[in-house]
């Protein structure tokens, strides 16, 4: 994110959080910019946060990998996390490419593709790959007899020889279990929901309170940093909450307070992100 507006991006964290009806309930901060490596150590915070994993998990495209897909089976946790192009596969208009391995008849029993122009494609291999997590993925890879002079060839692929093609099974396994249970009842209802739980606390944050950057330097430093904004603002939520339901009295009272405090301390970091703005430029 562009935090100091001058079109120049800056060293930071990549902050994750997890959130139920709108409150966080966990976070932690990781070095790496993408997502895919985040989420078997989050839930692991989670675990040691409340001595258990959680029993569902929403993610979107960015968290699709077979490692996670297979920690979140291993650990009974339900997953309604998308893949890489999910989305693309969901349009009116998608058309599948026909020349695309996923797109091939595969024989499940002699193991073996058919090429768009019916040739078989034995197997021929396995290559395995290790991600920088030290997870090890394999690929198995298969051939097609003789593509000289095939009039599909400059459709189907462009190296020299006979065309060869890789394919990861257990991923594509996953991809078809994660695309059933997406696009049941339950999923289409926690995809419906994703967009007002952790998006909307992340938009409360950044626009409504003004909270964008970090006032400390370091791990350690950053985390009690955010811990203290995440117990504000799960306060103010509640407050905001119970004035909505009507509570009388004390209660009330005590929610106008928290609130006013709480309104005063996002004030006060806008203006500290102002000033300190002012100073870089």
């Amino acid at each position: 994110e562009d935090a100091m507006k001058n079109g120049q991006t800056k060293p930071g964290y990549n902050l994750q959080i997890g959130t139920e009806n709108q409150f966080l309930i966990d976070f932690r901060l990781f070095p790496n910019p993408t997502d895919t490596l985040t989420l078997i150590p989050f839930f692991h915070s989670f675990q040691h946060r409340y001595n258990r994993l959680p029993a569902v998990g929403v993610a979107d495209s960015g968290y699709g990998s077979e490692e996670n897909y297979r920690f979140m089976q291993e650990n009974g946790i339900e997953a309604f996390v998308k893949y890489n192009f999910f989305h693309k596969e969901q349009r009116p208009r998608y058309t599948p490419n026909p020349f695309h391995a996923e797109s091939l008849h595969y024989n499940t029993e002699e193991d073996y593709y058919v090429c768009p122009m019916g040739q078989r494609m034995n197997r021929i291999g396995t290559r395995r790959d290790k991600t920088a997590s030290g997870y090890i993925t394999e690929s198995a890879r298969y051939k097609a007899q003789n593509c000289e002079g095939c009039p599909l060839r400059g459709s189907c692929f462009k190296a020299q020889g006979n065309r060869i093609i890789e394919v990861n099974h257990r991923l594509n396994q996953y991809k078809r279990q994660a695309r059933e249970i997406l696009l049941s009842e339950e999923g289409i209802k926690h995809r419906g929901r994703r967009c007002i739980e952790p998006e909307a606390v992340f938009g409360q944050m950044k626009y409504n309170m003004a909270y964008r950057r970090f006032r400390h330097k370091g791990e350690d430093k950053v985390t009690m940093d955010f811990a203290f904004f995440a117990i504000a603002f799960n306060i103010k939520k509640m407050c905001a909450k119970l004035l909505k339901a009507g509570k009388g009295g004390t209660a009330r009272i005590i929610c106008i307070l928290i609130r006013t405090i709480m309104t005063q301390y996002t004030r006060n970091i806008a203006a500290y992100y102002q000033i300190s703005e002012k100073r870089v430029a």
